[in-house]
């Protein structure tokens, strides 16, 4: 007896359905019985279903002798199943990497439930991930499993069938089938939820939810979308038959007509001409069905109401005119934004007019927040120039991110025009607004991206996947108006100099962000990690991915849940991804997803070793002395996409993994913090982060505003150094002291 039965109906999906299938086949919990419906479609589906059975003895074929429809379908397949769990999935849409394995795993974890809701993400042609709105109702508080009356909210959730797995002893029980018509998930969904014993919910994304641009079913205009009455005939005559689920009433009342207002005014549903009898029939069911009592915003009741009592004339002119004054609103905000923007512009040249102030800098970062190298000079110029008055740029939902000291400006307001007006001092690490006019006197202090290890700046020429709409004649421009822009070695100087050729003066002094990896105590990096939830002992491995130039969708390269179950409970992964949905907490909460942390500086320090590909957090990461491993599968894709400035594979940083096995047998053995790690770390080091002392943002301050000489280091020594504690000094147990090491091999824990 399989785990679970996925069950895939299928119709006129041809071209999705090999994807489908791929998605269930390919998942790491392979205790599994993937049965594929093919519900007497006229395309191949037939034949891709017969094919993959023929090779993978895990897929059940069943071809229906003619079409039943979806609901139909799905019947077929729970009369096939043998799994403890059923699973459906539709023919046009995937499950995520390791989707069934994490639902195994929060199944056991809550004691097999009778049904575990998980999420969704709706993903689009552009490859666009959007996760479900109503995805804070899946989350995994409180106790585990519960009955719908301890978290009602979950009748909010979309309802379909494929966003949960249900026990299969459960389903036939209580005899639940799939009726005809569209909305079949309807008369499902709602008896399943109140019927359950115990229910648990899963956070994360577990199905991508296809968005097809044509011919999706719910947008196809038809008479069917009148089953959407039936179907809610058949809920509220299962909750008559039921006296104990009548409490449910009022909140299943709301959902009904929140569905037949959906329904009713997409424009896509309807015929022409069957409205008015659309309006009548749900003015029927609201009327028979009617128990209010649910809570509901003042233009839904309004709504509700207008509908039960059958004024579909007067709710079709209510939202007419609320259209219209929508529309109206909108016509008129657009002379105001004229105006306003006519303003802005006359005030600006009014303040370029007017004498620069000294005691101002401004500061900015391409991301918003502070941080970066901005706001590591941004604190050194309070400390080391306390005369000089700072301000931040910042729209407000990075506002919060700036501490107390400088002004808070939001972008495009006549505050942020007069800072870069009067300002002496601008500091970016990419650039200010494009209308920004360089003046006499003022110092503009580009901080830069790091050191390159892709190409960039006119070397972006020969590579269009890389340089995408760049305006070369613009980015010159742009770097006309830099008078000192940062350098952490000689490798970037040299690189900077001649792709972004200017008048500028290199400061080639350290990169100021680091400067927080020598000041760090062994307190600070305990609080880090108790803070991001690393359980104690663990080896922690921050894990960074660069930009693919060659893929449209950035999905993950490496399989994480697969890599934690190889290594063993001991280890955890902060995951810095740039995909969507995806990248939520998983296997068994050791994936942490770090995506959105504001700061990859305290990443650095809360973790033991970096794991990367081609991301130039490398070259940071490095100046902690901790070990790095690189993963360079796909090496030549990039390097003919990106360009690259040297052979990481030939110079590395450490371990060098070149597929995902290896990778896997590099941390098993200890290798990832032997001694042949060890020494190409070294050398990686004193290459690319010869100035990290911690005082980088104290000689640009020095340089820049007090005109003092930089004293730089040169390279220097690491035990010479204010020692950076590693992720795990300070713990009552190391996870570096515990690892097994190879014969011959340095202790990565803090020695020096």
């Amino acid at each position: 007896m399989p785990r679970f039965s996925v069950i895939v109906p299928a119709y006129k999906v041809q071209a999705y359905l090999p994807e489908c299938l791929d998605s269930v086949l390919s998942q790491s919990c392979p205790d599994l019985e993937l049965i594929a419906v093919d519900d007497c479609s006229p395309d191949a589906c037939g034949e891709i279903i017969d094919e993959y059975a023929a090779r993978d003895p895990r897929v059940r074929a069943v071809h229906l002798p003619e079409n039943q429809g979806l609901g139909r379908a799905r019947n077929a397949g729970i009369a096939q199943a043998g799994g403890d769990y059923l699973v459906f999935l539709d023919g046009d849409d995937t499950l995520t990497p390791g989707a069934l394995r994490a639902i195994a795993d929060r199944i056991k974890e809550t004691g097999e439930p009778d049904v575990l809701v998980y999420d969704y993400a709706r993903t689009f042609w552009t490859g666009e991930a959007v996760r479900n709105n109503v995805a804070s109702e899946l989350a995994e508080r409180g106790p585990a499993p519960f009955r719908l009356e301890d978290r009602p909210g979950l009748l909010k959730v979309l309802m379909v069938a494929w966003n949960k797995a249900c026990r299969r002893e459960f389903v036939e029980r209580a005899g639940f089938r799939f009726p005809p018509g569209y909305y079949e998930d309807t008369p499902w969904t709602f008896p399943v939820l109140m019927a359950a014993g115990s229910i648990a919910t899963l956070d994360r994304v577990c199905v991508h939810y296809r968005q097809r641009r044509q011919g999706s079913i719910l947008r196809t205009t038809s008479r069917r979308h009148f089953d959407v009455f039936d179907q809610y005939d058949r809920v509220f005559a299962y909750v008559e038959e039921r006296p104990e689920l009548a409490r449910w009433r009022p909140m299943l009342y709301r959902r009904m007509a929140d569905h037949f207002a959906a329904v009713f005014t997409r424009r896509d549903r309807l015929p022409r001409g069957t409205r008015a009898e659309f309006l009548r029939l749900a003015r029927d069911r609201l009327r028979r069905h009617h128990a209010p009592g649910a809570p509901a915003p003042l233009r839904a009741r309004l709504g509700h109401a207008l509908l039960r009592l059958g004024l579909h004339r007067t709710y079709r002119a209510l939202r007419l005119i609320g259209a219209g004054c929508r529309r109206t609103g909108r016509l008129a905000a657009k002379p105001a934004r004229i105006v306003r923007a006519a303003a802005l512009r006359l005030h600006y040249r009014i303040q370029l007019r007017l004498p620069l102030r000294a005691d101002r800098a401004v500061f900015a970062a391409h991301h918003g927040r502070h941080g970066g190298d901005p706001g590591a000079l941004e604190a050194a110029f309070r400390t080391h120039a306390p005369h000089i008055r700072t301000a931040w740029i910042a729209r407000p939902e990075h506002q919060h991110t700036i501490p107390p000291g400088p002004r808070r400006v939001r972008p495009g307001s006549a505050a942020h025009w007069t800072a870069l007006a009067r300002s002496t001092y601008l500091v970016h690490d990419a650039g200010f607004d494009r209308r920004l006019v360089k003046r006499r006197g003022q110092v503009f202090v580009q901080t830069g991206q790091g050191t390159p290890l892709g190409h960039i700046g006119l070397d972006l020429q020969e590579r269009p996947a890389a340089a995408r709409d760049t305006d070369f004649a613009e980015l010159l421009d742009e770097v006309d108006k830099w008078d000192y822009v940062l350098s952490a070695n000689r490798h970037t100087t040299l690189t900077g100099e001649r792709v972004l050729p200017g008048r500028y003066t290199t400061l080639e002094y350290g990169r100021p962000r680091n400067d927080v990896f020598q000041r760090a105590t062994a307190a600070d990096v305990t609080r880090l990690r108790e803070s991001l939830g690393v359980p104690h002992g663990s080896v922690a491995i921050l894990y960074v991915p660069a930009h693919r130039d060659y893929r449209r969708t950035q999905q993950p390269v490496l399989d994480l849940e697969r890599i934690l179950r190889r290594l063993g409970p001991r280890h955890v992964i902060l995951a810095r991804t740039r995909h969507g949905g995806a990248g939520r907490p998983g296997e068994g909460g050791r994936i942490i997803d770090v995506g959105d942390h504001p700061s990859v500086e305290q990443l650095c320090l809360a973790s033991d070793a970096l794991l990367t590909d081609y991301a130039s957090i490398m070259f940071d990461y490095a100046g902690l002395d901790r070990p790095i491993v690189v993963h360079t599968e796909d090496w030549e894709a990039y390097d003919a996409a990106r360009g690259t400035y040297f052979d990481l594979r030939s110079f590395p940083p450490g371990a060098v993994a070149r597929s995902e096995d290896e990778l896997i047998d590099i941390f098993a053995t200890g290798h990832w913090c032997g001694s042949h790690a060890t020494r190409l770390r070294t050398a990686f080091r004193e290459r690319f982060c010869p100035h990290d002392d911690g005082r980088a943002a104290e000689r640009v301050v020095r340089h820049v505003v007090l005109g003092e000489p930089a004293g730089l280091p040169g390279v220097v020594p690491l035990e010479a150094r204010h020692p950076v504690p590693s992720a795990a000094s300070g713990l009552a147990r190391s996870p570096l002291a515990t690892v097994p090491q190879p014969s011959g091999s340095l202790p990565v824990t803090d020695s020096r």
